[in-house]
Order: C-alpha cells, then structure tokens, then sequence
C-alpha cells in the first residue's frame, strides 16, 4: 500500500474510487477512456491512488465471503449475493481510503494465519524468516529451526545453533521457544539464544523482557528474569546471569553481520567457533589450545582467519589432505 505525506482531497479520493469501480465493472468506452486519462493528467497523485484502490478491489474480492461470513459487512439488500463486490464497495466504505484499509484488515485480525516450517541451514549460511504473526528470525549457520504459530499459540524449537529473534507483541499468544537444555518465553521483545556447545544454553537480552526456564530447574520453580542487557549462561555448573555493556551486546550478536569477536579467549574456543562455522575439523595441541586471541574477525573467511592467527599468535596452521586443520605452536629457533 502506498502512504501519501500529503493530505489527500476527499473530491480526488472519492473520484478515485469510483473510477476503480467503474474499471472493475466493465469495458470502458472510448470517451470513458478519454475522461480517465484527462484526470489522471490533472494531478500525480490521482495514479497512485486509484492504483491503491483498484488493489483494493482485488483484496476484497477475494475476501468478500469471509467478511461475509464473520459479520463484518452486509450486502445491500437490493443487490444480489453474485453482484461483483467492486459495485458497491465504494458505498459501503463512504469513510475513504482509511475505512478501506480498516475493512480489508479484519480478516488478517479476525483470522491469524498459521505457519508451520522447519528450516536447517549449511555450513557457513546464514537465513533470514518472516513468521506469520510479524516477528523474525534470523539464524547463524549450521542452525535448526521449527515453526510452529497458530491462532492460539507461537512455539519454536531451537534444535542446535544460534539464533536472533525480533518478536512482536500478542498478549494472548506467548512466544516461545524451546531448546535440548531449557525453554524461553516472550511476549515481545529481542533475544538472541544460543545451543552451539552440547551441553550449554546462552540467552542474551537485547530489548524487553525474558523468562528463561533451564532444563536444570524443577517445574514448580520460577523461571529466571532477563531484562533489556542480561545474559543468562547454563552449563554443568548452574545458571549464571551478568550485565553486558553495550559494546558487549554488539560482540554478541555480531555474527549477525558475520563477525565474530573474541577479547582474550582460548585459541580452543576460536578454533572450535570456526570449525562449527565451516564444518570442518579443526584442532590444536594443548600448547597451542591454550594460548589466548582478541580481535574481530569474518566469520566467512576462515583463510583470513588462519593468516591472522599465525601473525596475533605464536602458532602453525596446516592443512591436512583430508581436509582437516592443525594448529601447533610455533618452534622457537635455537638459541633464541
């Protein structure tokens, strides 16, 4: 639908709807055609607002028997149920493009679309999901997804992976999403949860509130809280939640973008990012595993990431021939 800043004249908005209905109807006659063209000569926007209208027409066409059916309008008495809804619709919403828009709504809020879908993305992907009820999601590689949202509920199961979720706000439908080690329920807000480790679960808070029920917790336990900043983290010791800074929250969700940054972890917790990332093998020796890295790095470029490692980090990739990597200490020269 096209949103016009400028106030659209009543004469020029009910021209324009009785024009779409006449073009609806039936052939136009040459003088019609002619009369037409001369209107829409007089002012830009009269092209664009009938087009709006005639787009109209279509939706309520084929909307016609559900708003029928639901109360919402009633076909004039002195026209018959097979008279083409373009004949009258014009009268019926006399209050302009508004009402029109208002009428031709109802059905998406009377009738929730349903969604049911699984996706599992490859290695080194990301995608993108629009649900049905005007959330998204976004998910890292290697990520599994279900979808489940009806009229009474919005359930989503995170298998394994990473993934950011912009939900939209229906106080009689709960978002939530379950995992292998816990589940988490929203009503609106911006959360990113994490399963990449086996035995983990991370949830950050981006905007609003969240409950966070770890697999760990007994049913009759109180969820735990997340405000706007939190970061829930569950492993075999417990659930520890912090406070992260800004900067933090952006690291955090930086694969997003395709980065991934590390401030003074591991060179085992790197590798074994990458090698989820591109599902490949990757290892180190424990000299080597143990040494530390911070930067920002292309998640993508694992050939950059290599080369940056050897320089940040005393260390030697190689390339094994059945495809798998690795990483040991660098020898030091004798005499050094």
């Amino acid at each position: 639908m096209n949103h016009f800043k400028q106030a659209i004249d009543t004469d020029m908005d009910e021209a324009a709807s009785l024009w779409a209905a006449r073009l609806d109807g039936s052939d136009l006659s040459n003088e019609a055609r002619l009369e037409l063209t001369t209107w829409l000569a007089g002012d830009p926007q009269r092209r664009q607002l009938l087009t709006t209208y005639c787009q109209f027409s279509t939706d309520l066409e084929e909307k016609l028997p559900q708003l029928v059916s639901i109360n919402e309008i009633e076909i004039p008495a002195n026209n018959p149920p097979t008279i083409q809804p373009i004949q009258w619709w014009p009268k019926v919403l006399a209050g302009g493009l508004a009402a029109a828009a208002a009428i031709v709504a109802i059905i998406s809020i009377s009738q929730p679309e349903k969604q049911f879908e699984s996706l599992a993305t490859p290695a080194a992907q990301r995608q993108s999901l629009d649900l049905v009820d005007g959330s998204s999601v976004d998910l890292d590689a290697r990520t599994s997804l279900s979808v489940d949202i009806t009229d009474s509920h919005r359930r989503l199961r995170l298998a394994e992976g990473q993934a950011f979720f912009a939900v939209t706000k229906d106080p009689e439908r709960p978002f939530i999403v379950e995992t292998p080690f816990g589940s988490v329920r929203v009503r609106g807000t911006q959360f990113d949860v994490q399963t990449i480790q086996s035995d983990s679960l991370r949830v950050t808070v981006i905007e609003g509130v969240v409950q966070v029920r770890p697999s760990s917790l007994k049913n009759d336990t109180a969820p735990v809280l997340l405000n706007a900043g939190d970061q829930l983290l569950w492993d075999a010791e417990g659930v520890v939640v912090r406070k992260l800074s800004e900067a933090d929250l952006e690291n955090t969700i930086a694969w997003r973008q395709g980065q991934v940054v590390f401030q003074g972890a591991p060179l085992s917790d790197a590798l074994n990012r990458f090698a989820r990332h591109h599902g490949i093998g990757i290892s180190a020796s424990p000299e080597a595993a143990q040494q530390r890295i911070g930067g920002r790095f292309s998640l993508d470029d694992l050939d950059g990431f290599f080369t940056a490692l050897e320089e940040v980090v005393p260390v030697h990739v190689s390339r094994n021939l059945n495809g798998t990597v690795q990483v040991n200490l660098r020898e030091t020269p004798a005499g050094e």
